[in-house]
């Protein structure tokens, strides 16, 4: 091998070397990161579930651990999920509501995903929308921190209403027959919203007692359609 050869192949070896160890002191540094920062971001994550939950649901309503006692579903079409979980409240070991994730497929700007507190006795304790593409200023009343009546959010309309004591042709908006409001100019926004929390509502009626049966962290089967 002559030496410019030689030169090139040292000088190819070297830079290689070095980028590998580059690469493992790179790694290194990031899986420490990672295990560093792990459980902020899991309590920044617990303490955002809890607050979205405290907006649906009172503390003082429930005394079990919520975020511990749940059942995942699977692919749950009357939701709108594709996968999900159902937070059960209980008060000494009697059930008290559940907390449901649900999405209205049909917003004026898509998926609009939400959060539906039902109770015990099949009332809705509340409701929230946790993400949306709604139109700024139009359609994005249907959040309450968009909503600029901050005496009654369009939301709040929900809370004590019952799946059982409500005429199912009832749930929707004026506009279609229902017992609803929605805002002038933005009812697509107010009608996926409503379709989805009387799904919701129905569907948690229909399946309380398997849910409220089913051990924690389970996945329930054969009942989520």
């Amino acid at each position: 091998m002559s030496d410019t050869r030689y030169t090139t192949f040292r000088t190819s070896l070297r830079t290689a070397a070095i980028m590998v160890l580059f690469s493992l002191v790179f790694t290194s540094m990031m899986a420490f990161t990672y295990r560093a920062t792990r459980p902020a971001i899991q309590a920044s994550e617990l303490e955002e579930q809890m607050r979205l939950i405290d907006e649906v649901l009172p503390r003082d309503d429930y005394d079990n651990a919520l975020l511990e006692d749940f059942v995942l579903l699977g692919r749950t079409p009357a939701l709108g999920i594709d996968g999900g979980r159902v937070w059960r409240a209980r008060m000494e070991g009697e059930p008290v509501a559940l907390v449901i994730e649900a999405v209205a497929p049909n917003g004026y700007g898509g998926r609009i995903a939400l959060v539906n507190a039902v109770r015990d006795d099949g009332r809705v304790s509340g409701v929230r929308v946790t993400s949306h593409r709604e139109t700024p200023g139009l359609g994005d009343y249907i959040d309450p921190k968009k909503d600029r009546n901050k005496i009654a959010p369009w939301i709040g309309q929900f809370a004590g209403i019952s799946w059982v004591d409500t005429d199912p042709a009832r749930w929707a908006v004026r506009k279609d027959g229902g017992s609803f409001d929605a805002r002038t100019g933005a009812t697509i926004s107010a009608r996926a919203v409503v379709g989805a929390v009387g799904r919701a509502t129905a569907w948690a009626a229909a399946h309380r007692q398997a849910l409220f049966a089913a051990p924690a962290g389970s996945t329930l089967q054969g009942e989520t359609q």
